[in-house]
């Protein structure tokens, strides 16, 4: 004899009937799996029990579960009579008085269960579903060691059936709407027809030190905002980034540090990678520029412009050290300033009153490595011919910068560039570690790092898949977002789309760029040789959460003007925003659907809720402004709104006084404004989800829930008889005390 089972999906019922029908289809799943072969479905919205050849039919839990037990014994006895009339009786009327109920599963308690014994006695069985399903704590109180059977059925609800056939609390399946779920990438992520195909790059760090909160902000945390964004939007996106590792300052470093610049390279890969790990940056391919794919990538680049005449040779001037036998870059040569008298100038910059500087303006310059006084000398170097090529820069400029709306620092910067007009750059080196240039007469030279680097972007790409042309040769297919500070930007918007222009091939190049001013710390800079600042690894010391730090470095994010670091506003922020909106509003209507609704959603109906139309309006308003801020990488903005959702359904809950008494004597209020409140609660965490992603995650399984797609309208995703889980603390209160040790820890001591 072959059974099927169909569990209980009706949410109209009592949140207790439905468990209790749950149990009792438990025990028979349970207890029929000596007898006959049970499977289940969960299409069917009453119980149901069908014997495989024949039309016979049962349509009621206790009726199956006598059924499976063969147990039609005392049908009509007293025992009977109490067990299925009398306390079902209470499970289908949920406003009876709370003393009731208690005395009721007192009694039951009491009279009959005390006693229980192994043999699988129906309506011993009965029973226990209808008094645990009434009051579990105060079942679990009573019976020290719950009896095999029972504990075995729960632990079947709990693990087996929780997303499928049936929930341990109570209904049947996860009722979602899916059609507004995230799509997973599987596999390799190409682009793909018909789709919106996105390619992010935050700019490449630098491999010599260990990043500070400005430079996480100003290109990798705001990158992985925006592509959790994209994903988020189901939109085929791919984020890769890595450590870009050749040049004078590699060179430079390992000499200080008394290691080959290889070492010191694996040394600072490792260091910035779990750095970014920590902070949750979800970059797709994370790699490196000192790769076989760097140098063909590169040297393929440097050959077409050659072969299409856009390089050229000069000589140049430049410092040569003759005790550590190197050239010098700028920065590299020390001296006094002849502007200010400063006597720790740089040979690029003085960094007391601000002006840039040639090295050869330098009183008294000197190697900053080993103090001793650099020479000028001359070397022949090849040029890039960006005056050639500056009428199909200025062309792509005005195109890109439009169609992509670059960020208004971006395209300032790049006009002062082209309105000076171009003129030829040397894009080689007297150096060793760096890629080989592929000419006869310079292969004792490298490639200038910042021709070289953005290439880097290809290359890394290039190590991620080998269908990288894919991505980076096909613009009519894919989109370029780059993410960086706007120190970075001439290399990004005149020298690598020159030379992809250059080239002749149909480079896939910049859309949208989108670039940060500085981000101060307490009032000065950060700076790692005098311990002042807050680096990477120091945020993960002080045992706050990557989410309450992204949270407020993307809430500082300087988009448009310098900004500033600040512990005060730092604690502050975590205190009154984080745990006051987002953690209050998420916990309070959480605790409240387990407390009053054994976990439970009950069906609801939004014609019962008065302001819901205005509600949804206001929803709608900010879900569509997020959209429009987040689409052009306005993430200060896009935060805020974020966070204005949240705020909204706290309104929401205040305006309904959603409170023990609306339980109680406005059920189906009630109902309603948990039912919204949820998913409100769903849309916020769609929205928190590209700042704070583990919050999200915490929250969609408190909500057991799939991630939800970012959308522009409110939708009740999540149904009546749906089951969330239990609560969970999302944030916890920073003490103020913390405030000055932590400002004494790390050196800031401007108020």
């Amino acid at each position: 004899m072959a059974l099927s089972l169909a569990f209980d999906k009706t949410t109209g019922q009592n949140a207790a009937l439905q468990l209790s029908n749950n149990l009792k289809l438990a025990f028979a799943q349970e207890l029929a799996d000596a007898k006959v072969k049970l499977t289940v479905n969960t299409d069917a919205t009453t119980p149901e029990l069908t014997v495989s050849g024949s039309e016979f039919r049962l349509f009621n839990a206790n009726a199956i579960l006598r059924y499976v037990l063969d147990d039609f014994e005392g049908v009509h006895s007293q025992e009977t009579h109490y067990a299925v009339s009398s306390l079902e009786a209470m499970l289908y009327h949920p406003n009876a008085p709370q003393v009731h109920i208690q005395e009721t599963v007192t009694k039951a308690l009491e009279n009959y269960l005390t006693d229980l014994q192994e043999t699988p006695c129906a309506t011993r069985l009965i029973t226990f579903a209808n008094v645990y399903a009434l009051s579990p704590s105060m079942v679990e109180s009573k019976f020290k060691e719950m009896p095999v059977l029972f504990s075995s059925a729960i632990t079947i609800a709990k693990s087996k059936c929780t997303r499928t056939s049936f929930n341990a609390k109570h209904t049947g399946a996860v009722k979602i709407d899916t059609n507004f779920a995230v799509k997973k990438p599987s596999g390799e992520i190409l682009p793909k027809d018909g789709e919106r195909n996105i390619l992010i790059t935050s700019a490449l760090p630098y491999v010599n030190n260990v990043p500070h909160l400005g430079n996480i902000v100003g290109s990798v945390l705001s990158a992985d905002i925006y592509a959790r964004y994209c994903k988020a939007k189901n939109y085929n996106t791919l984020f890769v980034c890595g450590t870009d590792e050749y040049g004078t300052a590699t060179e430079t470093k390992a000499l200080e540090e008394k290691c080959s610049p290889q070492e010191l390279c694996d040394k600072y890969h490792k260091i910035h990678k779990e750095v970014y790990d920590w902070f949750q940056i979800g970059f797709d391919h994370f790699g490196r520029t000192t790769t076989e794919q760097q140098t063909d990538i590169a040297q393929g680049i440097f050959k077409n412009l050659e072969n299409n005449g856009f390089l050229e040779e000069h000589s140049m001037k430049q410092l040569y050290c003759e005790v550590h036998k190197a050239y010098l870059a700028d920065r590299y040569v020390e001296g006094t300033c002849p502007k200010c008298s400063y006597e720790d100038a740089r040979g690029d910059q003085c960094d007391k009153c601000g002006a840039l500087l040639d090295p050869f303006e330098l009183i008294d310059p000197r190697c900053k490595l080993d103090g001793s006084t650099p020479l000028p000398r001359f070397s022949d170097h090849v040029f890039l011919s960006l005056d050639k090529l500056e009428p199909r820069i200025k062309a792509w400029v005005e195109k890109s910068s439009t169609e992509g709306g670059w960020s208004k620092n971006s395209k300032t910067i790049t006009n002062s560039w082209l309105k000076e007009g171009l003129q030829p750059r040397c894009i080689t080196r007297d150096l060793v570690w760096g890629t080989q240039v592929p000419m006869e007469k310079y292969k004792d030279k490298v490639l200038y790092v910042w021709f070289d680097a953005p290439i880097g972007y290809v290359s890394i790409t290039a190590n991620y898949t080998k269908g990288w042309e894919k991505w980076w040769k096909n613009p009519q297919n894919v989109d370029l977002y780059q993410f960086m500070g706007k120190d970075n930007v001439p290399f990004h918007t005149v020298i690598f789309p020159g030379s992809q222009l250059g080239t002749g091939e149909d480079w896939t190049m910049l859309h949208h760029l989108s670039t940060t001013e500085y981000l101060q710390y307490e009032g000065g800079k950060f700076s790692k040789s005098r311990g002042v600042g807050v680096f990477g690894n120091n945020a993960k010391e002080t045992g706050v959460s990557p989410s309450v730090w992204r949270y407020y470095l993307a809430s500082i994010r300087p988009e448009s003007s310098d900004s500033h670091f600040s512990w005060n506003d730092f604690v502050a922020r975590n205190n009154s925003e984080l745990l006051a909106n987002l953690g209050n509003f998420v916990n309070r209507l959480v605790k409240f659907v387990n407390a009053k609704y054994n976990g439970v959603v009950p069906e609801f109906d939004t014609n019962h809720l008065v302001d819901f139309k205005k509600v949804e309006e206001d929803l709608n308003t900010i879900l569509v402004s997020y959209n429009t801020e987040m689409e052009q990488s306005h993430e200060r903005r896009g935060l805020e709104l974020a966070m204005a959702l949240s705020a909204r359904g706290n309104l929401f809950l205040q305006d309904n006084k959603l409170d023990n008494t609306l339980f109680s004597e406005s059920p189906d209020k009630s109902d309603a404004v948990v039912g919204v409140g949820l998913n409100i609660i769903y849309a916020v965490t769609s929205l928190i989800y590209p700042f704070m992603p583990e919050t999200a995650e915490i929250i969609y399984r408190m909500l057991n829930a799939p991630e939800l797609r970012i959308g522009s309208s409110f939708n009740l995703c999540i149904q009546g008889g749906h089951n969330i889980n239990k609560a969970e603390y999302l944030f916890k209160r920073i003490d103020e005390k913390e405030i000055d040790q932590w400002r004494s820890k790390y050196g800031g001591q401007h108020n």
